[in-house]
């Protein structure tokens, strides 16, 4: 993970249920649990932090634990598992992204298309290698946006997969010649925005996530030439490479520095920094600034792998979608990509707490569903609130402005979001959504947490982890950390928990520290839950 300034990791009867929510819950303490709890955050590191925890009961229907539990706290990105259940609720776990690309004009008898070749954007987070054979889609426990990490991994295979299955398309539909341009219709919603934990760019394309892949592997000895392994290679982007290979006990770093746009509207990149001699190869990932243009230039060059004759369109060239959206017709339909269901989207954002798709979600609801051509992300949020306020959810113990969790608009009370999971679990779509979120010890975010506690296995549970510099003590300051799911205890009781960490000073010498310490002391405590029973 290589930036600092803000981060984001990242049953019973239904009306019994809505009847329970529409009042506060009633807090109940248990001793046991209790003690363990005050034991766990009582350690000195955490003289000034504080925290908020609610444990509800779903054999007992009550809460038998709550500290803190109706004060707001920074969730980071346990955001998500409000903005992902919003979104399997109002649009369905089976909604389909359809990307179509469309032709402009007539193919002659030569194959030559008179007109422009137009790929309109669907809102589709996954036009990527992530698709599997078997509709499924691929994820790695360190998703590739979280760069800068040994155990960062892009997920195997060909990051242009769909863009190159539209190519053939394209071809095998006869078109042999495109003397018009090659165009991508990002107006669903705007692009530009970057969302606020890995700056990526939002975008209705999205192509490998909007990041290009660029593997560091440092020589043997220091002053040997720094390896770039780029993927997927591409006119887009072009990398000057000024990194050094420094001493084995030197850190990997990576600037992105000087990045000139060229008249084609392609990049080229100088790349600083150091690589320890003898060190493995690190994934750092550079954030595309304008996905359309990506799009186009990497569309262009798989039509021409395959044998079509087409030109890059003129860079910045003003284009009226307007016009040409009335050629979005079937009988204009030469390439077409339906994506998995949403449920497997839904698991990728939750399971890697992919922060690009989550912020998207927002617009996407908006776009889609509000049918909202101005202010979109507020039509989706309005969509979410008119979701979570049939609920009969208390939303004054709700904010947010971005899907992810990074805005600083971003509190839940645990008490909000122990309402929120217990509605979730009568929802019909709960086997989706439960497992879609990262298990404890096992995958996703929690891989690494809590790894041989007996609990292992039997927490399902969404992270989220905010960070910032603090310069006065050079240190990191945890302003969010959270950990909120579901679990069945070792003697079978079922639980729905809240455990929020906010305002924990870390060493920046160590930024993993911020998982082991803090995310190790909320994995701690769903142990204790596990093991105590409250």
């Amino acid at each position: 993970m290589s930036r600092v300034a803000a981060r984001l990791c990242r049953r019973g009867i239904l009306a019994g249920a809505l009847l329970l929510l529409a009042s506060p819950l009633l807090a109940q303490s248990n001793a046991g649990i209790a003690g363990r709890i005050d034991q766990i955050i009582g350690q000195p590191r955490y003289r000034h932090a504080t925290f908020g925890i609610e444990i509800y009961s779903l054999d007992d229907n009550k809460v038998v634990y709550a500290k803190n539990a109706d004060q707001l706290f920074t969730p980071a990105s346990t955001t998500k598992l409000v903005t992902e259940g919003a979104a399997l609720g109002l649009l369905g776990h089976n909604y389909r992204f359809d990307t179509r690309v469309y032709r402009t004009g007539p193919v002659d008898a030569e194959g030559t298309l008179h007109g422009d070749l137009v790929l309109v954007g669907s809102g589709d987070p996954n036009l990527s290698g992530r698709i599997q054979s078997n509709g499924t889609l691929a994820w790695e426990n360190v998703d590739h946006c979280y760069d800068g990490s040994p155990d960062t991994k892009a997920v195997p295979g060909d990051p242009l997969l769909v863009i190159h299955e539209l190519a053939h398309q394209i071809a095998a539909s006869g078109i042999k010649r495109i003397d018009g341009r090659v165009l991508v219709d990002a107006t669903l919603f705007p692009e530009g925005q970057r969302e606020l934990g890995t700056g990526v760019v939002i975008s209705p394309i999205s192509v490998n996530d909007n990041l290009i892949d660029v593997t560091v592997t440092p020589g043997a000895n220091p002053g040997d030439p720094v390896k770039l392994h780029v993927s997927p290679e591409s006119a887009y982007a072009r990398f000057l490479n000024q990194i050094v290979t420094g001493p084995g006990t030197a850190q990997t770093t990576v600037d992105w520095g000087d990045d000139k746009v060229q008249p084609d509207g392609s990049h080229v990149v100088a790349i600083t920094g150091t690589a320890p001699a003898g060190g493995p190869g690190i994934l750092f990932s550079y954030r595309v600034p304008q996905p359309s243009r990506f799009a186009e230039m990497t569309l262009v060059q798989a039509l021409q792998r395959d044998g079509v004759k087409a030109e890059f369109a003129p860079y910045n060239q003003s284009v009226e979608f307007t016009k040409l959206s009335g050629s979005y017709t079937g009988e204009h339909i030469v390439a077409e990509h339906l994506s998995p269901p949403l449920s497997q989207e839904v698991m990728v954002t939750l399971k890697v707490s992919q922060n690009l798709h989550a912020s998207m979600t927002p617009f996407i609801l908006g776009a889609v569903l509000g049918h909202a051509r101005h202010n979109v992300v507020q039509s989706g949020f309005d969509l979410e609130r008119a979701f979570l306020a049939k609920a009969g959810l208390d939303l004054t113990g709700a904010s947010q402005s971005d899907g992810a969790g990074g805005s600083e608009a971003a509190f839940f009370t645990p008490d909000f979001m122990c309402h929120y999971l217990l509605y979730m679990l009568h929802q019909k779509d709960f086997p989706i959504f439960r497992n879609a979120l990262p298990i404890l010890g096992r995958d996703g975010t929690l891989y690494n947490i809590q790894v041989d506690s007996p609990a292992a296995g039997h927490v399902f549970a969404k992270t989220g982890t905010y960070y910032v510099e603090d310069r006065l003590n050079n240190d990191l300051m945890v302003t969010g950390k959270g950990l909120a799911g579901y679990m069945t205890s070792a003697i079978g009781r079922r639980y729905i928990f809240a455990l929020y960490a906010n305002r924990v000073s870390i060493p920046i010498s160590d930024p993993d520290a911020v998982g082991k310490i803090v995310g190790g002391t909320l994995g701690e405590i769903a142990s204790a839950i596990y093991a105590t029973s409250p």
